[in-house]
């Protein structure tokens, strides 16, 4: 089935909410083994983030889950362990043509022709907790939890408790190799712990996977020690040689070493064995001991995935394939509309509460107007939800739609302040015109501005804006650089002592030098996503510098000429504005539409009266293309453009898609046309492919 998307707007305000959310379950579920929601309901909130994020890679936040794994262990009663290399999650596939779109991408990523071999392992993905074992001329001498992938925590002395982690590895193994796998629970352990939990009157266990990370996570060891706990390894951190040259060859080495590896690692020399090993795991799911949610493929050569590289969390030569949607009937008992931060308004389903995929489900996401429309949807049908994968909940059938009841009435004003709601041209998405005069835009705004992926300022969460807008002591970002003038007003509030308020503070002013791209994504400019907002910090250095190209790239706008679009100043700085790799028209439009607003400028004026963000100033690798621009045009016969482009960012380089006065280097292969002739035109330099490797082999 083919999930619909939605637009820009609605996928911006929606990843805000996820971005929420997953924080918030990734420090209960991994920092409290104390999860709010099910591991599916979890599940399902990430996929979704990493669909919108596919489809809008320029609405990526700073707060994303793609960027973060697990959650930091700052209030962990554990002593904190920093990983000598970080420990990654991995995307995931939800069907058989995305594991075939993994395996192209790969291909494509790496310039291979179809038919060239490309080997993969395959082996079944438990659902159990990550851990970091440490073998020191061939002893253990640490073990750590995944933490957020930077710093774990130290549990060494439970480990010691596991029978399948050895404290002395046999045989020859390298003087440091750090051994990554899972810690599990069997399905019978699982049933008989919980057992003697409730007899002994403590807490009943959620799951296997919850059993054991509460059961390793233990500052009394001989908590662990009476506890049913396994160990399978699936990989490595930090060495100081790798005894293969593969995945397959290096896990064959960890096994005679003594350390148990998946029974089910296999060998796959193409997609179609990649995809018959799964779906025998997968008819053998239910028989197996452990639970397992999927299965982990992993590009076998490690030349290969060296020059693959990662992404953000994840690395780009393997991926972890899930299993498929569980569906379930219930009954929608009312619509209520949600106004977000941008004025969309969204409609919310109210479900009878239904069981999928073992998670109670009360709520799911209509999208907009057309997608109720496109579903016929209306109050007391009886509906369809499909978790495909563990995804978010979706409507994917309407089974009364026949029934000749009148159709859902979509608001044509806000629920909130009353103004006309209304669809722009060419737009799905029915919005507030009320702007900063509707209080669900003002609050949700400032929300933004203050969570974790914008200032990140703590104790000014989303029941304290709410309660300061009220008192309206909050209406803009500034305002909340000056609420140390309400100090008195504050103190002696319900839950506001002199401690609790003088730490709001405190926060507040180590945020009065905030990072740039932090402020810039903060004040929630249509289009301008986390990402966005670091590449045009980047290329501008200052936010004044920023300010003064936008309204010159659109000052037709704002001096009401008509000629003002064709002087050169105009064209030259929408030019240099969409050079920026993954800077679009929609962008530079966006950027013009916020200056453009009197009141919008009064606001950022306002704010840089409060904060002084120090330059925006990146620390590249030393390379003798360190902070210039780089187009890559033609065809490149020995890598792919998007490793091209890699290369660039590597080496503290800038890779733009065109090719003007700014651009300092062109790298020419076979076919380059007009971006060739511009810049044999400007005078710039132009190198091979095969001169640019020795760049590249000159850094190092």
């Amino acid at each position: 089935m083919t999930i619909s998307l939605p637009n820009e707007a609605e996928a911006a305000n929606e990843l805000m909410r996820l971005a929420r959310k997953i924080n918030r379950a990734n420090k209960a579920y991994h920092l409290n083994d104390a999860p709010e929601i099910p591991d599916a309901e979890y599940d399902a909130m990430v996929r979704r983030n990493a669909e919108l994020e596919a489809a809008f890679p320029h609405l990526i936040r700073a707060d994303s889950p793609t960027n973060k794994v697990g959650h930091e262990v700052a209030a962990s009663p554990l002593r904190k362990v920093a990983h000598e290399v970080r420990m990654m999650s991995l995307d995931n596939a939800f069907t058989d043509e995305e594991v075939g779109e993994f395996v192209a991408r790969v291909r494509r990523f790496l310039n291979l022709a179809e038919d060239a071999p490309v080997a993969f392992t395959a082996e079944d993905k438990i659902d159990g907790l990550s851990l970091s074992l440490r073998y020191e001329q061939g002893k253990l001498v640490r073990a750590a939890t995944r933490g957020d992938g930077q710093v774990g925590e130290d549990v060494t002395a439970n480990v010691a408790h596991i029978p399948d982690i050895p404290q002395e590895l046999q045989g020859d193994a390298p003087d440091v190799f750090e051994i990554r796998g899972e810690v599990y629970m069997e399905r019978a352990a699982f049933i008989a712990l919980n057992e003697r939990q409730e007899q002994a009157g403590d807490k009943i266990f959620a799951n296997p996977r919850n059993a054991a990370a509460g059961s390793l996570r233990q500052k009394d060891a001989r908590v662990t020690a009476s506890r049913p706990l396994r160990f399978l390894a699936h990989g490595w951190g930090a060495a100081s040689s790798i005894p293969a040259g593969s995945q397959w060859a290096t896990m064959e080495r960890i096994a005679a070493w003594g350390v148990p590896v998946s029974p089910w690692l296999q060998r796959c020399e193409d997609l179609a064995a990649m995809l018959d090993h799964y779906r025998n795991i997968q008819k053998q799911r239910i028989d197996l001991p452990y639970e397992i949610d999927g299965v982990v493929y992993k590009v076998d050569d490690f030349a290969l995935q060296d020059r693959l590289g990662f992404v953000a969390k994840a690395p780009r030569w393997a991926i972890a394939r899930k299993f498929p949607a569980e569906q379930a009937e219930t009954t929608l008992e009312a619509i209520d509309i949600q106004v977000g931060r941008t004025g969309k308004l969204t409609p919310v389903g109210r479900l009878a509460p239904v069981l999928v995929g073992g998670v109670t489900v009360t709520n799911v996401t209509l999208h907009n107007r057309d997608e109720i429309a496109r579903l016929g949807v209306r109050i007391g049908d009886r509906v369809v939800l499909q978790r495909a994968g563990d995804v978010i909940p979706q409507v994917v059938e309407n089974l009364t739609r026949e029934d000749p009841r009148p159709a859902f009435d979509f608001p044509d004003h806000c629920p909130e302040c009353g103004s006309e709601a209304v669809a722009e041209e060419g737009e799905v998405d029915v919005r507030c015109t009320g702007g900063l005069i509707c209080p669900a835009q003002r609050t949700e705004r400032l929300k933004h501005f203050v969570s974790r992926g914008a200032l990140d300022i703590e104790g000014l969460g989303e029941k304290t804006i709410q309660e300061f807008f009220n008192l309206g002591w909050l209406e803009s970002p500034a305002d909340i650089f000056r609420l140390y003038r309400r100090r008195g007003d504050i103190v002696g509030r319900e839950g506001w002592q002199d401690k609790s308020v003088d730490n709001l503070l405190n926060a507040i002013e180590a945020k009065r030098q905030p990072d740039a791209a932090r402020l810039l994504f903060g004040l929630g400019i249509r289009h301008v996503g986390a990402v966005t907002a670091r590449d045009l910090c980047k290329r501008f250095v200052t936010l004044p510098a920023l300010r003064a190209v936008a309204q010159k790239a659109n000052q037709l706008r704002t001096d009401g000429d008509a000629g003002a679009a064709e002087l050169p100043e105009v064209a030259d700085a929408r030019a240099e504005l969409v050079s920026i790799d993954g800077i679009g028209p929609a962008v530079v439009e966006a950027l013009g539409d916020f200056f453009h607003e009197a009141h919008n400028v009064t606001v950022w004026e306002d704010l840089l009266n409060e904060v002084s963000p120090p330059d925006y100033i990146v620390e590249t690798k030393a390379s003798e293309v360190a902070g210039k621009t780089v187009v890559f045009t033609g065809k490149l016969e020995t890598m792919s453009r998007d490793e091209a482009k890699a290369q660039a960012e590597r080496l503290g380089a800038r890779s733009a898609g065109s090719v003007s006065a700014k651009t300092d280097l062109v790298v020419a292969g076979p076919g380059a046309g007009s971006k060739l002739t511009q810049a044999e035109k400007l005078g710039i330099p132009v190198i091979t492919e095969a001169e640019w490797a020795e760049i590249v082999a000159r850094a190092g």
